[in-house]
């Protein structure tokens, strides 16, 4: 790690329990010379900032649980490194994620680049095998450029995130999207981002279909659908292709047919067509989901992958809603960037 460019890692954390013990014992592995470590504590109740003191890393703290943004942003003010690595505190680095970040910012064709979580996903428990996969494998069919960042695995050159204001923490004061809403100002900016595909993390958390279901519409889908739509448009890349925008047509058409069935059988065959033209749409996600975890945890992921398009239909009627309102009442039509400049 010598030759390659200084890194500052940055872990915000709040209450981190053992999953923040392995992403500190994980770090502790793989961090060489040329490395800092930065943990900035928001506001935790537990021991989250004396094991990272512990651990070596530099830690602050804010005010107290202002979010993730917040602490990012202070960490990156104290930084030294040319370029900033963001993790996660329930994110297990692999023994060469630093290593690969340094190469690749090293070959200097890209201002910002991100990976995704790896294949082999920490928690035991159904529904968080699937997120954990899924998000692998969205993120492994990106393209090699994005609009977007990503702050569980993502770096980014310091003097670039300084140039354009850090995180939008008064927007986004709990972990939502705000490393989606930083790419964007990267790229208007005309700073570049490349997806990184060896750049991947171990996910910790425990999903459970409670919280997937409040994350993946109210911290993301809402106010995704709403910064895009402030923006003039819905870009084809990641989860949002147009692939994925036919299919929640596609689910929810399903859904129509299946409740008129009961008295109009002939709606049976729309809703035949619905299924077929689903699963030969995903054959690819199913597959994989069959070689990592076997065919009946694919054939089980099936209905929980439809209720994902159906519930993604729901979050963007509801984001084009409050973005209708947000035009109408331009006054609360949300905050500014919250940044600084270097």
């Amino acid at each position: 790690m010598d030759s390659a460019p200084y890194l500052s890692v940055i872990v915000p954390v709040r209450d981190g329990g053992e999953a923040f013990a392995r992403c500190l014992s994980a770090l502790g592995r793989s961090r060489g010379s040329g490395v800092e470590l930065i943990v900035v504590d928001d506001g935790s109740l537990d021991d989250s900032a004396a094991r990272a003191a512990a651990a070596g890393a530099r830690v602050l703290r804010t005010s107290g649980a202002l979010g993730p943004g917040a602490a990012r942003n202070l960490g990156a003010r104290s930084a030294e490194g040319e370029w900033l690595l963001f993790t996660d505190a329930d994110c297990e680095v692999g023994f060469d994620t630093l290593v690969v970040a340094a190469g690749a910012a090293r070959r200097g064709d890209a201002d910002a680049l991100f990976g995704s979580y790896d294949d082999a996903p920490a928690a035991p428990g159904f529904v968080a095998r699937y997120k954990n996969l899924y998000h692998h494998y969205v993120h492994q069919r990106a393209g090699s450029t994005a609009q977007s960042f990503w702050a569980g695995c993502g770096a980014v050159r310091r003097d670039a995130f300084l140039a354009v204001g850090g995180f939008d923490e008064r927007r986004y004061p709990r972990p939502s999207i705000e490393d989606i809403e930083l790419g964007y100002r990267l790229t208007d900016a005309g700073y570049r981002i490349r997806f990184q595909p060896d750049l991947t993390v171990k996910h910790l958390k425990a999903w459970t279909l409670a919280s997937l279901l409040k994350s993946d519409i109210l911290d993301r889908g809402v106010p995704w659908t709403e910064l895009m739509l402030s923006r003039g448009g819905i870009p084809d890349e990641l989860n949002v292709r147009w692939r994925e925008r036919f299919s929640v047509v596609v689910a929810w058409l399903l859904i129509a047919m299946l409740m008129a069935a009961p008295w109009r059988p002939v709606a049976l065959v729309p809703a035949g067509a619905c299924v077929a033209w689903l699963a030969v749409a995903h054959l690819d996600l199913y597959r994989f989901l069959a070689r990592r975890g076997g065919p009946l945890f694919a054939l089980a992921a099936v209905p929980l992958h439809w209720l994902y398009l159906a519930y993604c239909g729901v979050a963007f009627l509801w984001g084009a809603a409050r973005h209708a309102r947000s035009r109408r009442r331009p006054s609360e039509a949300g905050g500014t960037v919250a940044g600084y400049r270097g």
